[in-house]
């Protein structure tokens, strides 16, 4: 009966659409999961928040370092092939940290598991371009509700992890287990894409012009995205002295922010339009940011964490979308070039987060991430309103 309707959906747009979907969530539950249990991962190699900087860096290091291979990749072949080898190397590459006795070894995951997240993640937009082609109605921000709802999955599975006791080894060892079955069920329905050989001769090429704003907004939402995933546990228990389980819950606030936000943000967009999302977007998070700085107490902070949920939710969809409408480049030379802006955001701030926590305070550390809003909002400004 499965397979039936499984045969049913295959070469159809209900069935590329599933697919997609369903790699989406299998991103979002594995990197959650990840991120769930950094608190416990840093304790166990007992890092220092200088330390353990240095060693997320490795992490953004190694998605840039592939990031224009990608983009040859996506041109050379089908975005469904180079899908298929990011999902595997992700899920494999995942069960490995909780495993890791010295910080070296903890260095060299990262910096696979951060590749294979640049593979991963790439090819599942440039599938996911290809899907909305096929779509009247804007489809992409539900792509990405569907990458945040499983991250609220992931974290809340880390939740359970937390309270029950079990060892990050196993827990990630586990979720890498019913990745690796998913993946090899849903692959068959993703639809196939022709390769674009006409850009040769770039190994690399920048955003058009029109697009650099777009990408600079980008690697502002990138980089409080992923502080939020690196640092917000640690901040709970390090500022507020908070127990594992309001730390577990408090990133289970922000997810749900997320979620919530991506999945009314195509609704959103067509009744304020682009610009005005945008704009809104840097004010939350900006105003977020600042309430955790201004009042380092458990509740305040866990609205700051909403706030900042709901201005990152929309941005890279929507930053994306923008990108898939190129005039000169592929869906897949497009995507990478904004994205290589856009994860320098990823790359740079979060492990500056950890040195001016060393050396000041994270409470001054979440003050610079409140001014990174602010120039969002100053950039959004410069928008004309047919953009």
């Amino acid at each position: 009966m499965i397979k039936a309707y499984f045969e049913k959906l295959q070469n159809t747009p209900k069935g590329y659409r599933l697919a997609n979907t369903v790699f989406f969530f299998l991103s979002g539950f594995g990197y959650s999961s990840w991120a769930s249990r950094i608190p416990h991962i840093k304790a166990q190699l007992h890092l220092s928040e200088a330390q353990f900087g240095a060693v997320l860096f490795a992490f953004p290091i190694g998605l840039m370092f592939t990031m224009p291979f990608t983009g040859k990749l996506l041109n050379k072949y089908s975005s469904r092939y180079i899908m298929l080898l990011g999902a595997v190397m992700f899920n494999i590459v995942l069960s490995l940290p909780g495993f890791a006795a010295y910080v070296w070894q903890l260095i060299i995951i990262l910096l696979i598991f951060g590749a294979s997240r640049n593979i991963f993640n790439l090819s599942i937009n440039a599938q996911a371009l290809e899907v909305q082609k096929l779509y009247p109605k804007s489809i992409m921000t539900r792509f990405h509700a569907v990458w945040s709802l499983a991250g609220f999955a992931g974290a809340g599975l880390g939740y359970v992890m937390v309270t029950q006791r079990i060892d990050p080894s196993m827990h990630l060892l586990g979720v890498s287990i019913l990745m690796l079955a998913i993946t090899a069920c849903f692959y068959p329905l993703s639809i196939h894409t022709e390769p674009v050989m006409q850009e040769k001769k770039k190994f690399f090429s920048m955003p058009e012009k029109n697009l650099i704003k777009f990408a600079l907004i980008c690697f502002v939402s990138m980089a409080c995205e992923n502080t939020m995933y690196d640092w917000s546990g640690i901040y709970f228990q390090n500022i507020l002295h908070a127990s594992p389980k309001l730390t577990t819950a408090a990133f289970v606030f922000f997810m749900t922010a997320v979620t919530l936000g991506r999945f009314l943000g195509d609704y959103a967009v067509m009744r304020f339009g682009i610009k005005k999302i945008l704009l809104y977007s840097g004010i939350f998070i900006t105003l977020g940011f600042l309430l955790c700085f201004l009042m380092p107490y458990i509740y305040p902070t866990i609205f700051g964490y909403i706030l900042i949920g709901i201005g990152v939710s929309c941005v890279v969809p929507l930053v994306f979308s923008i990108a898939g409408k190129s005039s000169s480049l592929s869906s897949g030379s497009a995507l990478t070039s904004i994205s290589t802006i856009g994860y320098l955001g990823f790359l740079i701030v979060p492990p500056m987060v950890g040195f001016i926590s060393e050396y000041l305070s994270m409470k001054w550390a979440f003050l610079v991430m409140a001014f990174l809003g602010g120039l969002m909002v100053l950039m959004v400004n410069k928008i004309g309103e047919n953009e």
